[in-house]
């Protein structure tokens, strides 16, 4: 066998160190998640099902204990897929996406592209030494018609943690994070003038908090762009202005926790939002792998 040479060794360890998202993982995962016999609707239980058994396994590769968190509506069960790191720590940051998509479609964006988030998350904080316990979560039942009801997912989780006296510092949700736009009005807003503040361009990502944000959305809105791994904007409004709660975190907020979305700013941006073209095809890898780099990042420096 030949001795490996020196420089080929410290290139090895090099690559080791520098962990990162991978875009061929992550086209793989969307695949997976996407490519199923019917879409992944609350219609379809038995596709719901199939895809929470691909998350399963995946985080069962990496986390300290993974499990499901089951609930019934309508007769019918449906599944949160919840995998936990650094267990023995005592507060507990929340990393949150929804699996189920809004009727028949694909859904690569919305939200295929946040649980990929998720996993690939999953899988750089593997034997981390960690300073918080680390939730994620892959959310059933956020798309109509179960939305803002207590049939959701996300709501069924908080209320859970809450009941168990859960110590939670903060919560992050991941809410389509994986199409970018460099053309110049590209991007829309719910309040024009904001394209003054916030450009033309749907080249960013964007950190929504609401108004009295918390401690943790404002401590992890500034380690996430202190990474600099990607253009990054936050955005703070009112929670009832169009799309500031327009996903899993506004259950968290419900109970009180700070509580910050990550995302492309949904139909705002992307026109695919809802429709039978959110493909993957659409998507920017590329970019997508740096949002989840800057996410991994900003979970391991938090204080």
């Amino acid at each position: 066998m030949k001795a490996i040479s020196l420089s080929m060794l410290l290139f090895v360890i090099l690559c080791v160190q520098a962990q990162e998202a991978d875009t061929s993982i992550i086209r793989g995962h969307l695949q997976s998640i996407i490519e199923t016999e019917k879409p992944r609707n609350h219609l379809n239980v038995d596709v719901l099902d199939q895809v929470a058994e691909y998350i399963y396994q995946e985080f069962s590769k990496y986390a300290d204990t993974s499990y499901y968190q089951t609930y019934i509506v309508d007769g019918k069960k449906y599944k949160n897929v919840i995998c936990v790191f650094g267990s023995q720590n005592d507060q507990t940051i929340v990393v949150g996406a929804h699996y189920d998509v809004c009727e028949e479609q694909d859904g690569a964006d919305d939200n295929a592209s946040g649980v990929v988030g998720l996993l690939e998350l999953a899988r750089l904080l593997k034997s981390k030494e960690l300073s918080h316990r680390i939730e994620i979560v892959a959310y059933t039942l956020e798309e109509p018609p179960h939305f803002r009801t207590e049939n959701m997912g996300s709501y069924v989780h908080a209320k859970s943690m809450i009941e168990n006296d859960v110590t939670i510092y903060g919560m992050v949700c991941l809410e389509m994070i994986g199409y970018f736009d460099t053309n110049r009005g590209s991007q829309e807003y719910p309040v024009r003038p904001l394209a003054l503040i916030y450009g033309k361009k749907g080249d960013y990502i964007t950190l929504v908090r609401k108004f009295r944000k918390g401690k943790f959305t404002r401590k992890f809105s500034g380690e996430y762009k202190r990474t600099k791994r990607i253009k990054t904007k936050k955005f703070t409004g009112p929670a009832n202005l169009p799309g500031v709660d327009f996903s899993d975190h506004l259950n968290y907020w419900k109970y009180g926790i700070s509580a910050v979305m990550i995302t492309d700013t949904a139909f705002y941006r992307n026109k695919n939002y809802h429709q039978m073209t959110d493909t993957i095809e659409t998507l920017d890898l590329n970019r997508m792998s740096k949002v989840i780099n800057a996410l991994a990042e900003s979970i391991n420096s938090i204080q």
